[in-house]
């Protein structure tokens, strides 16, 4: 079941970034081969657990099969190898220079398995100053700009508190797995897919990250900055995000707050005046959304058609209306752990449909 049904992957990547791309494979209906030392992956042990199995690990290699397997023992490279040899894809995210080491670097591989698409995950690429540094998500955001671009009115940098640059990556990897996968039904051929959390986290942050360093001649005069728009204001119960970058939008919005004369207000009359005068703007906006409720105002914002919406908590996000709507959930028989819920693959297939309910994430079989 799914798009990917009949590809055959091998996991040889821990903790986020490969772990995660090779479970999108396999909630599109690849069969995946996790390949784990009998320490198991660190992701095991990080966040709410039972036994061998976090709330973590088990999200982000769900519908995978174990293969505990001592890359420094002959016997166990031997099985390790019988399913690289029948494979379609690779996933490792090794340091540069360990896969080598170890005997399972792309040239030895691609001898034996032309047709295999091997994916290298790493933090800097496998080159330059940094290319052999310890990579995790918080200092990729440092290097490539988020922490900049998330800094809020006192101008101190600030990180995104998600594995944002892990996952992505993971998008990332999963996207070029397939595209090489297409490439191949052409060529033939396999080939080395490198993908670089930094590199990843550069070209997702530029659009409007860098959108004040992108003209190289004559450039227009600098724009404020995202960030300094980007904001939740607060309810008399909670908290709701806004926009309105159109105008049609920002009439709706007030309306939504009861004032449609600041629609007719010349300091608001576009999105470029509408910042000039920001701290006019906030404190006229504050004082008027602070009046509502949170659910009076999400409904009101609901009426005009403005865009806005109430922020919810996490409890609130399993009971939210449209989650419940898209079955965002799912709940997964985890055998011995019970019960364990997690969000559906996000993509729908109308002619190769993945299955609704993939299956657990494989448990540490020493």
């Amino acid at each position: 079941m799914g798009p990917l049904k009949g590809v055959r992957v091998v996991d040889m990547s821990q903790v986020i970034s490969g772990p995660l791309a090779a479970s999108w494979l396999a909630d599109q209906g690849a069969d995946v081969i996790k390949v784990e030392d009998a320490k198991g992956d660190p992701s095991r042990w990080i966040g709410p657990r039972k036994d061998d199995m976090s709330a973590l690990y088990f999200a982000v290699n769900r519908g995978k099969q174990a293969l505990v397997a001592d890359l420094k023992n002959k016997d166990d490279c031997a099985k390790v190898w019988a399913e690289i040899e029948t494979a379609d894809v690779l996933v490792q995210n090794f340091r540069p220079g360990v896969a080598e080491r170890l005997g399972f670097g792309y040239e030895a591989v691609a001898a034996r398995n032309p047709r295999l698409v091997y994916c290298s995950i790493s933090g800097f690429g496998a080159h330059g100053p940094r290319a052999k540094a310890r990579a995790y998500d918080s200092v990729v955001q440092a290097l490539a700009g988020f922490a900049a671009c998330q800094a809020g009115p006192s101008g101190e940098p600030e990180l995104v508190r998600s594995y944002v640059c892990d996952k992505v990556t993971a998008l990332i990897a999963s996207q070029a797995i397939t595209a090489a996968l297409f490439s191949r039904e052409k060529t033939g051929q396999g080939q080395h897919v490198e993908v670089a959390m930094f590199d990843v986290a550069l070209a997702f942050n530029w659009p409007e990250g860098m959108w004040n360093h992108a003209f190289l001649d004559d450039a227009p005069e600098p724009s404020p900055e995202v960030s300094t728009s980007y904001r939740l204001w607060a309810t008399r119960d909670g908290h709701v995000s806004l926009s309105a970058l159109q105008q049609v939008e920002f009439q709706a919005l007030c309306r939504a707050v009861d004032s449609p004369e600041l629609y007719h207000d010349p300091r608001f009359a576009t999105p470029t005046l509408r910042m000039a005068n920001r701290v006019a703007y906030r404190d006229i906006m504050e004082s008027k959304i602070a009046s509502y409720t949170t659910a009076e105002l999400d409904a009101r914002l609901a009426r005009e058609d403005a865009p806005g919406g109430r922020v919810n908590l996490r409890e609130d996000l399993l009971r939210d209306p449209q989650a419940l709507e898209n079955g965002n959930f799912v709940e997964i028989d985890g055998a011995d752990i019970g019960r364990v819920r997690t969000a559906r693959h996000p993509a729908k297939f109308g002619g190769t449909p993945v299955s609704p309910r993939p299956k657990p994430a494989p448990r540490l079989k020493k």
